[in-house]
């Protein structure tokens, strides 16, 4: 496959939290992870946002954006990403200012609207603030903290230090039609969340080139699709490691979410016929199988949503099998 190897390939890193041990194991798994996948090529590495889910220890991305680019010397690390409803637009300008003056040329600001979240703990995190439909007028807001206000505005006055250093680059994050037109309209890159995304991926794609409005930051579009992929050195590996995350997913869809499994807990849990049949439904969002395999489905999605990079996700309870991942798909690809 021709096209495979000029195509980009990233980190999305949730640092999931394996059954069996300390929750606070995953970042230290997810500085290892970041460190390994800089070696293994990838261009970047990115940190999501999620509160309040057992599964997940990503709670604090720009905690773990600072670590993890300190740990690293040439991979870009941003976030996948900040949900700006739940932050001031103040504060995040500042935060990646900081970031990108330590670190300059490597950090990447993605944002998105949604809380990452159940609705008490998006209550606790905005204390009862609205968020979520001024998404539009968050983005400004912080825009203008860098750009400038215009004269008669009341935050005129205020700026995001330190301002010797830009912004990072900027992408708009989706699952579906809104963040494509969100970030045509504020020329931004756009990741749309192949993994778990509601919208069709190559309609919200479409839609987002068609609209692009070129700004001082993009000059033009550019397109992460977000994949979760699962591979092993056999294919019977690769399938005993999905159905853990199997398990995993239908635990949080029956809103009983709990650490990552491993793939004998998978194997000696009783399936319901319902499990089954969600099990089923998310599986069609991850590509399982050889690193050939999951190589040859993943350019298939990235080809059908015609994206330019592809961000990746992978949740396996061994860090070191979770590592190898990586490793064969980067491999597949020959970067």
């Amino acid at each position: 496959m021709t096209s495979a190897n000029a195509v980009p390939l990233s980190v999305l890193d949730l640092s999931p939290i394996p059954s069996g041990r300390p929750a606070s194991s995953a970042l230290h798994d997810t500085i290892e992870l970041a460190k390994a996948a800089e070696a293994f090529g990838y261009e970047r590495y990115w940190l999501a946002e999620h509160h309040n889910i057992p599964s997940v220890a990503s709670s604090a991305p720009m905690v773990m954006i600072a670590a993890v680019a300190a740990a690293t010397a040439t991979i870009r690390v941003g976030s996948g990403g900040i949900m700006l409803p739940n932050h001031a637009p103040l504060a995040v300008a500042e935060t990646f200012r900081v970031l990108e003056g330590l670190h300059p040329g490597r950090i990447d600001l993605g944002l998105g609207r949604a809380p990452g979240t159940d609705q008490l703990t998006a209550y606790a995190l905005r204390r009862g603030r609205e968020g979520g439909d001024d998404f539009p007028q968050q983005m400004s807001e912080m825009l203008a903290y860098v750009d400038g206000f215009p004269d008669d505005h009341p935050f005129k006055p205020l700026r995001a230090i330190p301002d010797d250093v830009p912004l990072p680059p900027l992408w708009i994050l989706g699952s579906s039609l809104y963040g494509g037109r969100a970030a045509a309209a504020f020329g931004t890159g756009f990741a749309f969340a192949g993994h778990f995304g509601s919208a069709d991926p190559a309609e919200a794609v479409a839609g987002y080139r068609e609209n692009f409005e070129p700004s001082d930051r993009l000059a033009e579009p550019r397109v992460m699709l977000g994949v979760a992929a699962i591979t092993a050195e056999t294919e019977a590996r690769a399938e005993a490691l999905a159905r853990a995350n199997d398990l995993a997913m239908v635990r949080l869809m029956q809103n009983n979410p709990g650490p990552v499994p491993t793939p004998e807990e998978a194997e000696a849990h009783p399936w319901t016929p319902q499990e089954l049949s969600l099990a089923a439904s998310r599986r069609a969002f991850t590509s399982v199988g050889t690193p050939e395999q999951v190589r040859d489905d993943l350019e298939r999605r990235r080809t059908e949503a015609g994206a330019d990079e592809l961000v990746i996700t992978t949740q396996i309870h061994d860090p070191a099998e979770r590592r190898l991942s990586y490793e064969l798909i980067a491999k597949a690809y020959g970067i």
